[in-house]
């Protein structure tokens, strides 16, 4: 089985080719601070060639929604330390991925703060969860020159305190409608400075984010995941074809480890514009980097989408939240847990750390 073969990623000896992606669980504190639970899930997990962490927040400024992790204080990097330590004890691997939410956020979270974002565009058509319940989205604060220049150190910086965390590496979140994803969308960026107006513009804040990035931590320990289908959090692009090909084809001039490609979501409904394309196709083939293909897969789609070549590594979601054994559940054709839905987001360790292992 391909999937449990020894690879290699930036560097890092990985057990096998399975990677659990990123998912956001919210169980922290108000100070976003992990605590035992977090340390137990991750540590369960460990199985998987790679662990991508669920989002934290590179700043307070990147807030978006409660009970959420954090990775810019003192507090919140020590907390982190028990979480990489005790997922190396295990022999695993793990990744912190960057996160900036933009205006995917709501004052009630942000100290009265309105949300930054490129341009004063809210989310329209769906509504944001919040510690005060379910709430209208706001039209967001438009960044300034200089916070621009700012939130692009806080990526460095963050990335810094996530290798003293011991985190083996640093993803930047570009997917899913957050912040660097709305400065590609122009349904979020309307600038007409060098941020914005035209494709190369509109990349110019990813490019510029990975570039702190490797000079934060060294290319080795830095990659980035993109959804360029994904029309979460209302991002609709003119042309996502030519917007990703232009950013594919900057990120092919730097040097890091990886891409994680992400496929349309069958969770949401596709953009009328993305048409029938096969994302490993059209830009997997195109990336020079290492390819990580993520979404909707399972064990026989993940073998076939290995077969073919383009991808190295399989980064499954879900299965990984109900099965915290899913590379020995493969291994030994074993049957799947299903999540509890209920449970995803939030909570104590029901629907968190408390699935069964197969040996159970």
């Amino acid at each position: 089985m391909r999937l449990l073969e020894k690879t290699e990623l930036g560097g890092i000896s990985l057990k096998n080719r399975m990677v659990m992606a990123a998912m956001t669980r919210g169980r922290t504190d108000t100070n976003g601070l992990v605590g035992d639970m977090t340390i137990e899930y991750y540590t369960q997990r460990s199985g998987a060639g790679l662990l991508f962490t669920e989002s934290i927040r590179i700043s307070e400024d990147a807030t978006g929604s409660p009970l959420t992790p954090g990775i810019f204080t003192t507090q919140q990097i020590e907390a982190w330390k028990k979480v990489t330590t005790s997922v190396h004890n295990k022999g695993g691997v793990i990744i912190a991925q960057l996160w900036h939410t933009g205006r995917v956020g709501h004052s009630v979270d942000r100290n009265g703060k309105l949300p930054f974002a490129p341009s004063p565009l809210p989310i329209t058509g769906m509504q944001h969860f919040t510690s005060d319940g379910m709430k209208d989205y706001e039209i967001p604060q438009e960044m300034t020159i200089p916070e621009i220049k700012q939130t692009i150190k806080d990526f460095g910086q963050a990335a810094k305190n996530a290798i003293a965390a011991g985190f083996d590496g640093v993803q930047l979140h570009a997917a899913n409608g957050y912040l660097p994803n709305q400065f590609l969308a122009e349904s979020a960026n309307q600038r007409t400075d060098d941020y914005g107006g035209s494709i190369p513009n509109n990349a110019r804040f990813i490019l510029e984010v990975m570039q702190e990035l490797i000079s934060a931590v060294g290319s080795e320990k830095v990659g980035i995941k993109i959804s360029p289908f994904n029309p979460y959090a209302a991002i609709v692009l003119n042309d996502p074809v030519a917007t990703y090909n232009c950013l594919i084809e900057e990120l092919n001039k730097l040097d890091f480890a990886y891409v994680e490609l992400m496929r349309r979501s069958p969770y949401y409904a596709s953009a009328e514009n993305d048409g029938t394309h096969n994302e490993m196709e059209l830009f997997g083939r195109k990336i020079r980097q290492i390819v990580i293909a993520n979404a909707g897969y399972d064990k026989a789609s993940a073998e076939a989408e290995l077969e073919k070549g383009i991808a190295k590594l399989i980064s499954f979601g879900r299965l990984y939240i109900a099965n915290p054994d899913l590379t020995e559940r493969f291994e030994k054709n074993a049957s799947l847990s299903e999540p509890d839905r209920t449970r995803i987001y939030g909570g104590g360790e029901q629907g968190y750390t408390d699935y069964p292992f197969c040996n159970e």
